[in-house]
Formats: C-alpha cells, structure tokens, sequence
C-alpha cells in the first residue's frame, strides 16, 4: 500500500523531515505552478527558506493533454521525451512545433501573472530545491531542472511527495538528488495520492507567493531598523 496525502500542502509538510535531513545551505525553494506552489511554501516556511517559482509548461499529446511529451520552462528551455514521440506517429514536427508555440504564450502569461514585476532571485552558490505535487512522466521538473542549472547553484534538490520509478529515474540522472515519497510499482496517476486533488488557481498561486515575499520583506525591514 502506499500513503494518500489529504491535500497538496499536508504533502508539502511531509516532505519537510527529509529535507531538513539534507542540511541545505542558503537553501530558495522553487514551486513548479500550479500545483506545486502550496507544497513549496509549506516546505520554505518550516525551514524559514526564501520561495520563488519557476514556470514551467508541459507539452501535451494533443489526443492525450495528460500525456506528456516534452516540456519548457523559463529562459527558452525545452526537454523532449523521444519515448513518447517515438511511440505516437501522430506527432510530426509541424505538431510539436504548434503546441511548444501554445505553451510558451502560456509560460508568459504566468509569468507576468505571478511575479508582475519583481526581479528573479540569485540562484548562484545556493542549494535550489524544486518541488511539485508529483512525477509522472518527469518532462516537466527536468526542464525547470536544466533551466535552474544554467543559472549556476550550488546544488539542485528534487523534492516530490510522489513519483513514477521511470520518471523519478530520469530526474535523478540530471539532479544532485531526488526526494520522492511514494513511488509504487501501481503508480497510475499523481492524483490517486490525494484525496483533494482539485486544480490550483492562479489566484493561489498569488497570494501565497506574496505572501511568502512579504514575510521576507518584512524581515529584512526589521533587521535594516535593528542596524
């Protein structure tokens, strides 16, 4: 058997143990949106981390939204699935180029949507830790993956309440290391490991985003007064 979380943010606070166990130094945990943003805030206030985002889109088999056979992520980075593509001759070039087009509308979209106008954080020297509500076919985290180690940090942590053992694999072929929970052998979908697996909005995504920033803000507000 394997354990169901109650909701996204109980899986967060789960995870936090085994990351306190890694003894991250100047540690930013990054949320994949949607979904992972209530668990990456839940994980950066237990460790009284700095949280940001890193928008990734997935690229979807047009007859299968689910299925992913790529995926990109901020800063013009794209990582293909060939197993997926490979298997659906559905897929030409012409396709992928069409649905890549799709997505990255999107990823500015939310971009502009989350951050507004505040600038990235510095990710170079300090240990990233990337969080989602799960694996599946992992195209999505290894894009943010490569985006994140272009930016030179010190090392990059995967941390997953559940995964797929193929796609767990896949991101530890390109990471400093994986955090997954969960990873039976009847892993079907990331949702049967929740039992509210309603969608995040957008509008969670922002506050608690800002939430999170005003908290640190407010931080180096009060230090600054005590100087």
């Amino acid at each position: 058997m394997y354990r169901v979380f109650e909701d996204r943010r109980s899986a967060g606070r789960a995870l936090v143990p085994e990351l306190q166990r890694c003894k991250l130094k100047d540690p930013i945990i990054l949320g994949l949106p949607r979904g992972g943003i209530p668990l990456a805030y839940e994980i950066a206030v237990a460790l009284r981390a700095s949280l940001d985002t890193i928008v990734v889109r997935k690229l979807g088999v047009p007859s299968q939204p689910e299925l992913a056979f790529g995926a990109i992520a901020s800063g013009g980075i794209r990582v293909i699935n060939d197993d997926v593509i490979e298997s659906l001759l559905s897929l030409d070039e012409a396709t992928i180029e069409r649905i890549a087009g799709r997505e990255m509308r999107e990823l500015r979209r939310r971009e502009q949507a989350y951050r507004l106008d505040r600038p990235y954080p510095e990710l170079g020297g300090r240990d990233v830790v990337l969080v989602d509500d799960g694996l599946a076919t992992g195209a999505t985290m290894r894009a943010a993956a490569e985006a994140v180690k272009t930016r030179s940090p010190a090392s990059v942590v995967v941390a997953v309440p559940v995964g797929s053992a193929s796609a767990v694999a896949r991101v530890a072929a390109i990471v400093d290391r994986v955090i997954c929970l969960e990873s039976p052998a009847s892993f079907y979908a990331v949702g049967q490991f929740y039992s509210d697996f309603r969608q995040t909005t957008d509008d969670e995504v922002r506050e608690l985003l800002h939430a999170a920033w005003d908290m640190v803000d407010s931080a180096v507000a009060e230090t600054g007064r005590r100087e």
